[in-house]
């Protein structure tokens, strides 16, 4: 049912040019847009409705979850994250199907890694489709900006053909759907969700740092919430928006600017990305377009990840391991 909606509903309602988001796009109240997942006390809406406080302590985590389900579109929300040390703190603004989906999910994460103190958070994206988990799609990088001192823009677009991740209108990462992809590309409609939790199994240096509830409570500040996609009727899993039979509207390119901006970005910040793991993949997925210029700066950062040396030298087995603890799901 779904793939035979996906093929007639191409998109509808993201009519806005996203290369430099020149519209200003309507942010949604809390309540209107979404709805508390868990947490009780631990999640707390301001009075202004437009602000949202999740917090972790040594009881539990907390996160929301949007009331629609969404089939394609353009979601953000403005984040600031908890400072001091925040090493093993998890921080997760994605989309996902998963209860809906158990074996055969879809999902779209950013996900933010504590670190301990003097240290930077950390960004991972990753997709899934169809219950592909065996197969990681992950990046990693640094940031330009201290992601505690202010609230920061992180916007997910999703359409029928490509997933692109921003950070304050800057791309970072996309993702271009494949032929040999099949249902490895998300495609099912998904619910948006945010969340804090304890992730010192694998979030710090693959679990060599624990939360330390000493510094408790862990606040996520979240604002500027927008739902902007075509809404699915959760039982029929039908489009509730406006038909469009064509993809005019959606952008399909990153524009020349933008894409010179996520080249510098990626050249200054990545630190990790599936593409390049000759550890786990012999040959590329079919999605990836291998940059030989950032193919040999991650071979230079770790040559045996990124150049599929094999070494026996415990340290750098270590190392490794560590870094591939690092990139595990939720």
């Amino acid at each position: 049912m779904v793939n035979f909606l996906l093929e007639i509903f191409i998109f509808c309602y993201v009519l806005v040019l996203v290369s430099g988001f020149s519209e200003k796009l309507e942010t949604l109240p809390f309540h209107e847009g979404y709805s508390q997942l868990f947490g009780h006390d631990n999640l707390m809406v301001l009075q202004d409705e437009k602000s949202v406080h999740i917090s972790l302590d040594e009881r539990t985590g907390a996160g929301f979850v949007s009331q629609d389900l969404y089939l394609l579109g353009l979601f953000s929300a403005s984040i600031k994250l908890p400072e001091d040390y925040t090493a093993g703190v998890v921080v997760a603004f994605y989309m996902s199907n998963g209860d809906m989906f158990e074996k055969n999910h879809d999902e779209i994460d950013f996900e933010f890694l504590g670190n301990i103190r003097a240290k930077n958070w950390r960004i991972q994206t990753n997709i899934y489709g169809n219950g592909s988990t065996n197969v990681g799609r992950e990046e990693r990088y640094g940031l330009w900006f201290d992601p505690t001192e202010d609230f920061h823009t992180y916007t997910i677009l999703w359409t029928d053909s490509h997933i692109i991740f921003y950070v304050d209108n800057v791309p970072i990462r996309e993702i271009k759907r494949t032929q040999a992809m099949g249902g490895d590309f998300p495609s099912k409609p998904m619910s948006l969700y945010a969340t804090i939790w304890d992730g010192s199994s694998w979030a710090t240096n693959g679990g060599k740092y624990k939360v330390n509830y000493k510094y408790a409570p862990y606040v996520t500040k979240f604002s500027d919430f927008v739902l902007h996609g075509c809404a699915v009727d959760p039982i029929e899993l039908s489009p509730k928006c406006d038909i469009v039979q064509d993809s005019a509207s959606i952008p399909t390119e990153i524009s020349p600017d933008q894409r010179r901006k996520m080249e510098r970005f990626r050249k200054k910040h990545l630190q990790y990305s599936y593409c390049y793991d000759r550890t786990r993949y012999n040959v590329p997925l079919s999605e990836c377009v291998i940059d030989p210029k950032e193919a040999n700066r991650l071979r230079g950062f770790d040559p045996v990840t990124f150049g599929g040396v094999h070494r026996h030298n415990n340290k750098r087995h270590h190392q490794r391991q560590s870094r591939r603890e690092d990139t595990s799901a939720k």
